[in-house]
């Protein structure tokens, strides 16, 4: 049965326990700042190697175009479908039909397109980066290329993030046209919605910027997934076991990362540039 004696004793020791744990916390997240910070500035040294590098980068960009198109085509196939669908429903009692191409095409241009291909991508990327560098490390491949004078940044991490950086908004081009064609024969296939009256929306309001705009973020969402995969293989530890963890932590990150910067350079890009100019 606690005392007060007891009570008075135990409220210290856990204050301090949980300020411990806090802190604790708090040092090793900027510590992954640092290392992060250090890993992208040690990346941006080796860019002007990569001619050097430029079948590292090919079978990189390989892997991350024609490796994730599949995936892509579907994921684009059912977003353009789905758009069509809701916009369609929502619009049918208050807004003329002929509307439904501009909604589709600014819907999938700004961010349907760009967001959700680059989490699918994402997601593939990350889990194969993490996984494959992670299992270096664990076997100690890393410290036995330092070994040889080979610097694992220029070999291992420079081709995967101009692969990831460059080819995502190849990728997301090629989404948006297939999620808008989708759009386009459900619409017509299935939402009693005529080819003109579409194709006159699709470019009623048209803006350039839109498809810009998508692009530019993708660039950045190219870097975030470079970054988590690579960060998180590079810094594994424990074996398997942790090569796992390595994995889930470089998805998660890889996701929230993406959703976070998605809110930031949607407000940069459309609410101070494009609204700017």
């Amino acid at each position: 049965m606690d005392t007060p004696a007891a009570g008075g004793y135990i409220r210290p020791v856990m204050a301090t326990l949980l300020s411990q744990s806090v802190g604790k916390l708090t040092i090793d997240s900027l510590a992954d700042v640092g290392r992060g910070f250090s890993l992208i500035r040690d990346v941006a040294r080796q860019v002007p190697y990569a001619w050097r590098m430029r079948r590292e980068v090919l079978e990189q960009m390989h892997l991350v175009a024609v490796g994730s198109l599949p995936m892509v085509l579907v994921t684009a196939i059912f977003v353009g479908a789905v758009t069509a669908v809701q916009a369609v429903y929502q619009m049918q009692a208050y807004v003329p039909m002929v509307f439904l191409g501009t909604v589709v095409s600014k819907s999938v241009f700004i961010e349907l397109g760009p967001v959700v291909t680059a989490l699918v991508v994402g997601g593939r990327l990350c889990a194969n980066y993490a996984a494959e560098l992670g299992t270096m490390k664990v076997t100690e491949q890393l410290d036995a290329m330092e070994m040889l004078a080979v610097d694992p940044v220029r070999y291992l991490a420079m081709p995967r993030y101009l692969a990831a950086v460059t080819m995502l908004p190849v990728i997301v081009v090629i989404a948006n046209a297939i999620a808008v064609i989708s759009a386009y024969f459900v619409s017509v296939a299935t939402l009693d919605v005529t080819s003109s009256t579409f194709k006159e929306g699709l470019f009623l309001f048209y803006d350039p910027d839109d498809l810009i705009g998508g692009l530019v973020k993708t660039v950045f969402f190219g870097g975030i997934i470079a970054q988590s995969g690579v960060y998180y293989g590079f810094n594994t530890e424990g074996g398997a076991e942790g090569v796992g963890a390595a994995t889930m932590k470089a998805v998660v990150g890889s996701c929230l990362s993406i959703l976070i910067a998605d809110y930031l350079l949607a407000t940069v890009l459309f609410q101070v540039l494009f609204e700017a100019s």
